[in-house]
């Protein structure tokens, strides 16, 4: 099978999650995995890639948490994939020309130069504002999740505790 890893999946939960919220607005990492069932130990492994690329922002300290590095419009699946994957090889002679003699001159090298091509065009094309805002409901029923479980007195410390 040929796909992306778990962690660059969990990544976009994670940033779809940051990206369906108010601009700005800063979560803890407890809260995301909360809202997005995803393991906080996992989460926690996320966000230094994701901060390395400019995607995503971090504050420490009493009220501390993450944030979006970047307008949502601004951040894209290639930018994803390449900070958790490290780009898009199909093949890998493709990333590197020089691991086949033949690669100069291979029909299906050419072909899978082409398909990373394509794959890199429309994975760019693609903005976490749009993915946010594009299913019907999405972005009220996520905020309204927020906000009620922001709400929760179980919750120490609001949004805003650390992260």
């Amino acid at each position: 099978m040929l796909g992306i890893g778990r962690h660059t999946d969990y990544a976009a939960r994670l940033v779809l999650h940051l990206a369906s919220l108010a601009e700005n607005t800063q979560v803890t990492i407890a809260e995301i995995a909360a809202e997005r069932m995803l393991p906080v130990a996992f989460v926690r492994r996320l966000i230094g890639p994701l901060s390395n690329a400019g995607i995503l922002a971090t504050v420490v300290g009493a009220r501390g948490g993450i944030r979006l590095g970047r307008p949502a419009s601004e951040i894209t699946l290639l930018d994803l994939v390449n900070a958790m994957e490290g780009g898009i090889t199909l093949n890998h002679c493709v990333g590197n020309e020089h691991s086949c003699p033949l690669s100069s001159h291979c029909p299906v090298q050419s072909a899978w130069a082409g398909a990373t091509r394509t794959l890199e065009e429309n994975l760019a094309s693609v903005t976490f504002e749009a993915l946010a805002h594009g299913a019907e409901g999405h972005v009220k029923a996520h905020r309204e999740r927020h906000d009620s479980h922001a709400k929760t007195p179980a919750r120490k410390g609001g949004h805003h505790a650390p992260a």
